[in-house]
């Protein structure tokens, strides 16, 4: 993918509105922040036993950290809680190793993260909602 490309999808999901929004009758509530640039997210998730039957989130933070929240909840609805963790895996590995990861068709939007490694510094902004839902559902396993 080009880097227009990419920019084109960050913003798309910065700019949507998808998911952007409060569960009220959420199983499960969880906030994150990251001190270091103001981000903070809450994660709302409604399970459906095993699985995520609807997840949404608000909060305020930069285009990063909003994009991949919106992304997050895109890749992870209805799916199982090992489905989910196991791309949140993918995702943060995608991140913070030089291993070369290549996503399915359904989460090829996700690639478009890959270009944060070039700016160490926010790469944390990216990864506050997959490690708020990862703590989240690591903890209802």
């Amino acid at each position: 993918m080009s880097d227009t490309l990419y920019r084109e999808i960050l913003l798309d999901h910065y700019r949507s509105t998808r998911h952007r929004f409060e569960i009220p009758d959420a199983t499960v509530r969880e906030d994150g922040r990251n001190p270091l640039c103001g981000d903070t997210i809450t994660v709302y998730v409604k399970m459906d036993g095993n699985r995520i039957g609807e997840i949404s989130y608000t909060g305020h933070g930069c285009s990063i950290s909003m994009a991949s929240s919106s992304m997050l909840c895109d890749t992870l609805e209805g799916l199982t809680i090992q489905e989910a963790l196991e791309k949140i895996a993918h995702f943060k590995r995608m991140l913070l190793t030089d291993e070369e990861i290549e996503f399915e068709d359904e989460d090829a939007d996700l690639e478009a993260m890959s270009g944060v490694k070039k700016f160490p510094v926010r790469i944390k902004c990216a990864l506050l909602v997959w490690n708020t839902v990862e703590h989240i559902l690591k903890e209802r396993q």
